[in-house]
């Protein structure tokens, strides 16, 4: 069910930065520490853009692999599977997450024939 939320708030965000241009593609990056399920996500989606400036806009997702620094040794790792947050060079657990709590859209793409003039600061 967090997928739902997750797929709402992309949504509000997308429309409010589409500014009443249809919406064709939503990219959107996602940590893999945020536990998202990409099938779930897709499905809600679909659901939560109906009747929108967003229905039938392709949704991107860019995975975000975690990865980790233990602050004692300095060593960084990649998470692979469940989280393990224990250094496998020193065993240490006072570690600093570096990537793979991301939960951001990265771009919006809209169609071009219903935007008006470039708003963008040049």
């Amino acid at each position: 069910m967090h997928e739902l939320s997750v797929a709402s708030a992309v949504v509000d965000t997308a429309l409010r930065h589409a500014e009443g241009a249809r919406v064709s593609v939503v990219t959107l990056r996602v940590g893999h520490l945020r536990q998202v399920i990409p099938d779930s996500l897709q499905f809600y989606w679909g659901i939560v853009t109906r009747e929108s400036l967003c229905e039938g806009a392709r949704l991107d997702l860019e995975p975000v692999p975690a990865r980790l620094r233990c602050t004692s040794c300095e060593h960084e790792w990649e998470l692979e599977g469940l989280p393990n947050f224990r250094c496998p060079q020193c065993a240490g657990t006072d570690v600093a997450v570096l990537s793979g709590d991301e939960l951001e859209v990265e771009s919006i793409e809209v169609d071009q024939e219903e935007v008006g003039e470039c708003i963008a600061p040049r």
